[in-house]
């Protein structure tokens, strides 16, 4: 019996360690990036970027963080250990979200002011492709296999289909106004694109683009246009997609089988993106008016604690550690 305890309480002990991780945000209006640690959940560190920092991610490894620094036309590449700046990545003018792809090299970025879709190669650091698009693109995803890019563009309100073996487009769709976000689900079979001032998400078949469902939502008492669907994420099961409304402050959480919404959580003011801690079990929205992360207990869907971070807080990328 005491070895079965101690093997027990072993194992009890471990599991912080598989949960432990950080939050990095990107805070456009202090030129930086905060560091949120998920045990403890308190800003660690704060770090210096380029201009305007929005789009952030993680290689594979997480060995290096991608910021795209919109105002400083570049894509930087921060070792997160140090928080040293390594090197600069060509990027095109105005990068504002962009996509790594599964082979880990190929960065596909959204460049606002330009019309265009950068594809830059992170070991060569050259452009390998630029690709038109529509009117002031913003929204970037790629699909598991790594076979199809898209592009979304706000003034032109479409999804842009991208061969990425080619780099040209092959499909054009429309979607409601202003989209800015997208995500193929994990079995490459939809993807979902939300339209900030339409106020839905249209979700696509993607073996023929053609749409299948579309996600409306309504809070009581909340002047329509005051809901607006920005960034969204998916769980791991694929069951239930969590969907930042922006300036109505809330998140709804919605089922993907059905498309229907199932609830709607209250966080801090205009909400852009989020990010899950390594287990899943929190979600940490950035909220850009109120300069501050909500997290939420993702299986109780409820709001747990509000974080000052820097000024207007806009993307979230998470990053595992060891725990202390």
């Amino acid at each position: 019996m005491k070895t079965t305890l101690a093997a027990l309480l072993a194992t009890c002990a471990a599991l912080p360690a598989l949960a432990a991780g950080e939050i990095w945000v990107t805070n456009e209006k202090d030129d930086t990036v905060s560091v949120i640690d998920v045990e403890t959940l308190e800003v660690v560190r704060t770090l210096p970027t380029g201009e305007r920092p929005r789009g952030i991610t993680f290689s594979k490894d997480f060995s290096k963080l991608y910021i795209c620094a919109s105002d400083s036309d570049t894509v930087q590449v921060m070792d997160p250990e140090t928080g040293d700046i390594l090197y600069d990545l060509p990027s095109g003018e105005d990068p504002e979200q962009f996509v790594l792809h599964p082979d880990d090299r190929h960065l596909y970025i959204a460049n606002e002011d330009d019309a265009i879709t950068t594809v830059v190669d992170t070991e060569t650091r050259q452009v390998v492709a630029q690709i038109d698009v529509g009117i002031e693109p913003e929204g970037m995803a790629v699909n598991d296999a790594g076979t199809v890019a898209i592009t979304t563009s706000e003034t032109t309100n479409m999804a842009h289909w991208i061969d990425t073996e080619t780099q040209e487009l092959f499909a054009n769709t429309l979607v409601d106004s202003r989209p800015r976000h997208a995500e193929f689900t994990k079995d490459d079979s939809e993807l979902w694109v939300s339209a900030e001032i339409g106020g839905t998400i249209s979700v696509f078949e993607t073996d023929g683009q053609t749409e299948i469902a579309k996600i409306e939502f309504e809070i009581d008492g909340m002047h329509p246009d005051r809901v607006q669907p920005v960034g969204f994420e998916f769980t791991d099961d694929q069951k239930t997609a969590f969907v930042a409304l922006g300036p109505s402050n809330h998140i709804a959480v919605v089922n993907a089988d059905t498309y229907e919404v199932e609830d709607y959580i209250l966080v801090g003011r205009r909400v852009w993106h989020m990010a899950f801690s390594p287990d899943k079990s929190l979600l940490f929205t950035t909220n850009g008016v109120s300069g501050d992360v909500t997290v939420i207990d993702v299986a109780n869907r409820e709001a747990i604690k509000s974080i000052k971070v820097g000024r207007f807080p806009w993307g979230a990328a998470m990053r595992p550690t060891t725990s202390g």
